[in-house]
């Protein structure tokens, strides 16, 4: 998450400073803390009518009467949710652009069918939630305290007694890790998960990861830099805490590794680089952040950036640095990878 916010706060400390809305009425939640173990999820019966219980990566089991059909989540695990045909009802994080078209984060939901309590930062209508009577609430989590992604820390307690919340963990761990999550909490809530699609995006995403580790060996040396641009810094991402970059590290990818004494400011996901300094990494192939908080590279104008080799040689791909969990969009992720590394020309 590379951008001037995440220059000056750390990623675990990111939730830090919240929005304020007050809330007259609650609602009772259900969750109980099991044994921080890890956490498996536990099938649905198949019936609305039957109960339900999921444990999630925090090791908290949420226990239902009934399926959850009012589900509100963070915008990427709604998206990657809507791939297994499970629809939620309310969403936050980046949802809509400026244009009022739907954020990368959206992936294929058809954002007018669903209910936008935040599309920003900090954002996160708390009333508004509450009308939706809610059964549960779905984030991310990237770090280890159970931190909800995009649940603003002033408002987290009002936000926690209006519905029980499930996290996935997308800290420190390969991107096959929470990819089996997300496939089993939307087996939980009903997701078809023997439809063609599911089943055929889930072997393409095995196909595309063999195609990069044959790549790699078939193109050796070929250095990659993870990139994120901001007006007034370049973010080198390290690999170490990234699901996506760890598990291409794990097929054999060589990445740029920014020293950890240079990751410290960026809470040891990333270096902030200036402008001037762009080129002290040589890398053949850089993959920019394609999220809307950060500028793509059509839209840069820094002449150091135009003058890098990977630049000049055209050897420049999108990284989806919150990748959708699901097989369907991140398949496209390792393809592009592996294509690039398959053409790439060694030019550091």
């Amino acid at each position: 998450m590379s951008n001037a916010t995440t220059a000056r706060l750390s990623r675990r400390g990111l939730l830090t400073a919240g929005g304020v809305l007050g809330l007259g009425a609650v609602l009772a939640a259900c969750g109980s803390d099991d044994a921080k173990d890890g956490g498996s999820g536990a099938k649905g019966s198949g019936d609305a009518s039957g109960p339900w219980s999921f444990k999630d990566d925090r090791g908290t089991t949420v226990k239902l009467d009934k399926v959850p059909a009012n589900i509100v989540a963070f915008t990427g695990a709604a998206a990657a949710l809507y791939d297994y045909g499970v629809q939620v009802k309310g969403v936050f994080g980046p949802t809509e652009t400026k244009d009022g078209k739907a954020d990368v984060q959206a992936g294929d939901m058809d954002i007018s069918k669903v209910t936008i309590l935040g599309n920003v930062w900090d954002q996160f209508n708390v009333e508004k939630y509450a009308t939706l009577a809610p059964d549960v609430l779905i984030s991310t989590m990237f770090d280890d305290a159970g931190t909800l992604w995009y649940v603003p820390e002033a408002s987290k307690d009002k936000i926690a007694k209006l519905a029980p919340s499930v996290g996935i963990s997308v800290y420190d761990r390969q991107l096959t890790a929470p990819l089996q999550r997300m496939w089993e909490l939307a087996e939980s809530l009903g997701g078809d998960m023997k439809a063609a699609k599911a089943t055929d995006a889930k072997k393409r995403f095995e196909a595309a990861s063999e195609r990069l580790r044959k790549a790699v060996k078939a193109n050796p040396g070929i250095k990659v830099m993870a990139g994120s641009a901001s007006p007034e810094l370049f973010y080198v991402s390290g690999t170490n805490l990234s699901i996506d970059l760890e598990y291409f590290k794990a097929l054999g990818v060589e990445f740029i590794e920014p020293p950890e004494e240079a990751k410290a400011v960026g809470g040891g996901w990333f270096e902030s680089l200036s402008w001037e300094n762009v080129d002290k990494y040589k890398a053949d192939v850089i993959m920019m952040d394609d999220r809307s908080s950060a500028i793509q590279p059509a839209d840069i104008t820094e002449a150091t950036w135009k003058k890098l080799p990977a630049v000049k040689a055209g050897q420049v791909i999108p990284r989806s640095a919150e990748p959708i969990l699901s097989y369907d969009k991140c398949a496209p992720l390792v393809e592009s990878l592996a294509e690039a590394i398959e053409k790439a020309k060694k030019v550091s």
